[in-house]
């Protein structure tokens, strides 16, 4: 009887976990379509070309950590949801998510940081 209550409360909060990601991802595209209409509309005036592409820059480095963070909610509820029901099947299936979705964070998590490096490393061209 307990184990069934939890097994069940496991999978409720696996579904609660996948509905965070789901909003995380909304909110996420969200914004990066606001701010990239923002930069549609900032390309139309004069202004230094540079910054055109580092705004598009930091609209994709934005959504891109907001993705991250997505991947470790889904991740998350994957390893709950295999908690409660441990088949060899859906072992299997937890590893190849897993080692899929943390590739894909790492990769991400890795541009995110060449970007940072690209940003600190280059000059401040504001007027003082």
């Amino acid at each position: 009887m307990t184990s069934e209550i939890i097994k069940e409360l496991t999978l409720q909060l696996s579904t609660i976990t996948e509905g965070m990601a789901a909003l995380i991802i909304a909110i996420a595209v969200a914004e990066a379509m606001f701010r990239t209409l923002l930069v549609i509309l900032q390309s139309f005036s004069p202004a230094d070309p540079s910054s055109s592409h580092e705004a598009k820059e930091d609209v994709r480095l934005r959504l891109g950590r907001w993705l991250a963070l997505a991947l470790e909610f889904l991740l998350a509820a994957d390893i709950l949801r295999t908690a409660v029901a441990p088949s060899w099947s859906e072992i299997g299936q937890l590893a190849a998510i897993a080692t899929i979705r943390t590739a894909l964070n790492f990769f991400l998590q890795l541009e995110i940081d060449r970007a940072d490096q690209r940003k600190a490393a280059a000059p401040d061209h504001r007027p003082g």
